[in-house]
């Protein structure tokens, strides 16, 4: 079992993959790997992402920016002709108001994403600076389970089960802590069978300190081209439970624009953006880099704290005196605006082209 908070143990997984993926083989020289967590849909947040990308791809992909890409700006981005031309005959006809698409071009000019100008009639022309790259080759998503024990497999299972069903990722595995890499084969009975389990000893002495990975059962690949099936609803199983399952088709093309948006905010967001949510501000926050990268830590309680630990409620936030803001001219403010650019420079590393 784990003694660490999952927080913790999902910003190991995070760092294990961005530096090791895929687990028990090579990585292939023209793909590169982008790690993210706690993204998904409005049906399903996954605590883990891994985008595997085609490296000259992901390189032209840095021209839109560092910035995730929302569904509005992909639809523009996209469709934008190369030769001028009004946004209504360029774009696909939406299944909402055109207003909502003069905004998004609107947007997208904004961000020197596209350019625009005003036509005859004053009606809106784009045209693209140049086409957006297909970078995403496969999305992995990992359920990360520190504490896996019997009551808690059977629990996960129905989201594996939905996760397998849809199809939206090409492999879906479980990320838990077991001491020497093991996993109790009562465990792999309640975890479906397409799943791949993962166990990880964060107190191995792995190299640069990171936590130890062993593959304890392999994946099966997934279908994310082919129509996938969303389960709403499932009867308990209890014998007073007698209805039927409840289910809606996904269709690839659906999928395919939910994989889009899936990894543009795996670009923006990355795995590091968990500093926005805490209090670096605090003189007691520090990052440790002793396994091999900055994971936040806390001075006054001597652990890694967790994101909902770490706020301005906590007994201990003591805010950084105004003299730590004002060491360096221009005033670039202090710790805590130096350990968010760390990060930002550390994520923008993993991004070629930027």
């Amino acid at each position: 079992m784990s003694s660490e908070p999952e927080f913790v143990f999902e910003l190991r997984v995070c760092q294990w993959a961005e530096r090791n993926w895929p687990p028990g083989g090579d990585r292939d020289p023209d793909t590169a790997v982008l790690v993210a967590r706690q993204l998904g849909t409005k049906y399903r947040r996954w605590d883990t992402i891994v985008v595997e990308a085609d490296r000259t791809a992901l390189r032209e992909r840095a021209a839109f920016g560092a910035e995730g890409l929302n569904s509005d700006l992909l639809g523009v981005v996209r469709h934008a002709p190369a030769d001028w031309a009004w946004y209504r005959d360029a774009l696909p006809e939406p299944d909402y108001p055109w207003q909502y698409v003069r905004e998004a071009v609107h947007d997208a000019a904004d961000r020197d994403l596209i350019e625009k100008r005003r036509g005859e009639r004053g009606r809106i022309e784009l045209r693209r600076h140049q086409p957006y790259p297909e970078w995403v080759e496969r999305i992995v998503a990992i359920e990360n389970k520190p504490d896996l024990d019997r009551s808690a497999a059977r629990d996960l299972a129905p989201q594996l089960e939905r996760d397998v069903a849809l199809g939206l990722a090409d492999e879906v595995w479980v990320a838990t802590a077991r001491a020497g890499g093991t996993v109790e084969p009562a465990l792999l009975e309640d975890v479906p069978v397409e799943a791949g389990i993962l166990t990880v000893d964060p107190t191995a002495n792995a190299p640069a300190g990171e936590a130890a990975v062993d593959v304890a059962w392999n994946p099966r690949t997934l279908a994310p081209d082919e129509p996938g099936t969303r389960i709403t609803d499932r009867p308990t199983g209890s014998a007073r439970d007698a209805s039927a399952a409840r289910f809606e088709y996904a269709e690839p093309g659906w999928k395919a624009d939910k994989r889009r948006e899936i990894a543009e905010r795996a670009y923006g967001r990355g795995w590091r953006a968990y500093a926005d949510t805490m209090r670096p501000d605090c003189r007691h926050f520090q990052l440790r880099t002793e396994t091999g990268d900055a994971l936040p830590w806390c001075d006054e309680k001597a652990c890694h704290q967790t994101a909902g630990e770490c706020a301005g409620s906590c007994p201990d936030f003591a805010p950084e005196p105004p003299t730590w803001r004002q060491r360096d001219w221009p005033i670039d403010g202090g710790p805590g605006k130096a350990i968010k650019r760390l990060l930002d420079a550390q994520r923008r590393r993993r991004r070629p082209g930027l």
